[in-house]
């Protein structure tokens, strides 16, 4: 996983390129490098660190400042430890040909033992450098232009890649290719912005096309061509307008992007309803899958894969389904359904949530789910992202862009398009049910109930105070309110580094009780799902000395008695609940971070968008 910006044009390119790896930096930030092309050279900078670093390095570099042509890079590493020279850019032997990439090349240990024999040398550790390397053998062996080489390295390489390469023979061109990692190219008027996502476009234009599978584009500063990597044959593009604004990928005066976008989730759930769901008839339209309505009732299961928060979102929308449509309902990790067999046909939806659309293993799952001739719907943040083109059809969660590496209002909003999808498949089988009737007038309620947990920051931010020096956390819930568990215990080990554990409550005395001592805190998250069962193991945990922490949504003095930790939320319908409750456990996560002075933005080892398997 990485972040990628090219750039071509009639501006300096440097400060563009390093403007756009600071707004890429979630994507990875182990070490970052920038290659400019200059008087016919190209001048490569690289440090391990974040972008800040590297422009500590180049600052004073004349030969950088001036070029108008330039590659960029913001690193998570999977071939070769973070250092500066597993940094990229990655240059072959001659220094003609300088790449940036994204992915992993799954052959690359047999090709290097083929250039090697044939005397070239290598100086890191990356699959990245064997790609050049081979690039750069191709065009001295066979004699051909940049293009050519370029495509006839792709075709000899097994795995996923987004690559952005510059020639110094070419002086004139950028050369881009996708094969299972993102790339965008922005057009701008006499001059062309290639990236990981739209994010260093914005400033420059709005006019992007997306790079499909198997595409290479030829850019150049008032043109570009796309072409295939297999036929070679020329595919005309359309092209997008980028909808959000800029002040959406900016801080907005918050300390971080996490809080930022905590703060947000009554916005952006609002923003998931709006044109959706017409709360005085009582009805709901969703555009994107309103064709597929009678493929979908006709199946006889739904399979909901993701990964990550994606994965507990689906955990939620299990329970929906199930409830509202009486289909049976399994959920399962991308990264395990795609290895396995699976029973799947054509009687099967696939539904697939994945915030930025790009998830490696997700994508996966949903192309073997179609090689056996299932139905696949996407659930995706990003608008043209490939599992949204991918998918036969879909709904955008409008969230924007979630900048944060630990997902906090693309889960929200996840879970509130899940409600909008049971509710509107339910009331399609029966208009007149009262209990999706109710749901979907309480869904009006839901940005005013999470500003309301909003309020109560500073009092989770107190609480966080007292728990920060905990080594591990374990967090409890009932129903739906399982997967909210599982979803605060991930939210806390993600940026703060504590151990944290989430189980169903009954689960608790099948084993994770033998770890409950006088510092162990336990989250429990209370509703009337199972309340007196719940209350019981409560019980059981301060019998053995645990610190006791409570989120409810109920008005109860028996809650009281048992924990001074409590912090009330406001009651909805049990399907729409998780939305509210998952609010506090997010703050608790964001302060206990705060206060142990972690980078909460760029937690250690962890990137936003895992296009790598």
């Amino acid at each position: 996983m990485c972040g990628i910006v090219g750039y071509i044009g009639k501006n300096k390119a440097k400060s563009i390129i390093i403007n756009g790896l600071k707004r890429l930096e979630y994507r990875g930030y182990d070490s970052a490098g920038i290659g400019i092309l200059n008087n016919k050279d190209i001048i490569v900078k690289k440090c391990k660190g974040k972008v800040n670093d590297l422009n500590k390095v180049i600052i004073d570099n004349i030969e950088i400042q001036n070029g108008n042509l330039g590659i960029g890079h913001t690193r998570w590493a999977t071939h070769g430890e973070p250092n500066d020279i597993n940094a990229h850019p990655h240059q072959d032997f001659s220094k003609k040909f300088t790449i940036v990439h994204n992915g992993i090349i799954e052959n690359y240990s047999s090709i290097k033992k083929l250039l090697v024999k044939k005397g070239i040398e290598f100086s890191s550790d990356t699959d990245t450098e064997v790609l050049v390397q081979l690039i750069g053998y191709i065009y001295k062996k066979e004699n051909i232009d940049f293009y050519q080489a370029f495509r006839l390295a792709l075709k000899e390489v097994v795995g996923t890649y987004g690559i952005v390469a510059i020639c110094k023979d070419e002086p004139d061109k950028i050369i881009a290719a996708n094969l299972g990692s993102a790339l965008v190219l922005g057009v701008g008027e006499n001059e062309m912005i290639i990236a990981s996502d739209s994010s260093p476009i914005i400033d420059s234009t709005r006019n992007i096309i997306f790079l499909d599978e198997g595409e290479i584009a030829i850019i150049n500063e008032s043109s570009y061509e796309v072409r295939k990597v297999e036929e070679d044959e020329i595919i005309n593009k359309t092209i997008n307008r980028i909808e959000y604004s800029l002040e959406e990928i900016e801080k907005s005066g918050y300390e971080h992007f996490m809080l930022k976008e905590i703060f947000e989730q009554p916005k952006t759930v609002r923003e998931a309803l709006r044109g959706r769901v017409d709360f005085i008839n009582n009805k709901i339209k969703l555009g994107g899958i309103n064709n597929w309505i009678s493929n979908i009732l006709e199946v006889n299961q739904i399979i909901i894969t993701a990964c990550g928060t994606s994965w507990h979102a689906g955990i939620i929308g299990s329970y929906l389904f199930e409830e509202l449509l009486d289909i049976p309902v399994k959920v399962e990790y991308a990264s395990e359904f795609r290895y396995r067999k699976a029973v799947v046909n054509s009687k099967t939806l696939i539904l697939a949530i994945s915030q930025s659309g790009e998830t490696a293993d997700t994508l996966a799952a949903i192309r073997k789910a179609k090689d056996l001739g299932a139905l696949t719907i996407g659930i995706v943040n990003v608008v043209g992202s490939t599992i949204a083109r991918e998918t036969h059809a879909g709904v955008y969660i409008h969230a924007g862009p979630e900048i944060g590496v630990a997902s906090t209002k693309a889960f929200t909003s996840q879970v509130t398009i899940l409600n909008v999808i049971g509710l509107f498949l339910a009331k399609y089988i029966n208009q007149e049910n009262k209990e999706v009737n109710k749901i979907i007038s309480q869904l009006n309620l839901l940005p005013e109930k999470i500003s309301k947990v909003l309020n109560n920051a500073e009092d989770i931010y107190n609480l966080a105070k007292s728990f920060s020096e905990s080594e591990n956390f374990l967090y409890l819930g009932r129903g739906y309110q399982f997967p909210v568990a599982l979803e605060g215990a991930l939210k806390l080990k993600e940026i703060s580094y504590i151990h944290a554990e989430g189980y169903p409550a009954a689960e608790m005395k099948h084993g994770p009780i033998a770890l409950i001592d006088n510092n162990m805190p336990v989250v429990f998250v209370v509703t009337k799902t199972g309340y007196e069962k719940i209350v019981s193991n409560i019980q059981e945990v301060k019998s053995r000395g645990g610190r006791i922490i409570i989120i409810t949504s109920e008005e109860d003095s028996e809650l009281d008695k048992l924990s001074e930790h409590i912090i009330k939320v406001p009651t909805l319908h049990k399907c729409l609940l998780p939305i509210i409750t998952t609010i506090p456990l997010q703050l608790l996560a964001y302060y206990i971070a705060k206060i142990k002075k972690c980078n909460i933005d760029q937690p250690r080892n962890l990137a936003k968008s895992v296009t790598v398997e």
